[in-house]
């Protein structure tokens, strides 16, 4: 199942974690999107528990989601910790 996301979500996802609706580079923007992301396909994976392509690409996504998460912890904690804390990654 591919996630296809209006332009609109995904300008609203950067303008809030991001600083403005074009700025679709920056690591916390990133992060963002992949967590919405892995949140719609965790829900169609409960529903669609044998879409073994989903669960592959779910899995791909959380790896990159933790590549980046290292890449800002290692950069700057103070804006990982508070990123996180936004998220509701970390309990």
């Amino acid at each position: 199942m591919a996630v296809y996301l209006s332009k609109e979500k995904r300008q609203e996802i950067y303008k809030e974690y991001g600083g403005s609706e074009t700025n679709s580079g920056s690591t916390e923007a990133q992060i963002a999107l992949f967590t919405y992301r892995i949140k719609m396909m965790s829900a169609h994976l409960q529903s669609n528990h044998k879409d073994h392509s989903c669960r592959r690409s779910l899995l791909t996504l959380v790896g990159k989601r933790k590549r980046m998460l290292r890449y800002l912890s290692n950069k700057d904690i103070t804006r990982y910790r508070t990123l996180i804390e936004k998220l509701g990654l970390r309990k």
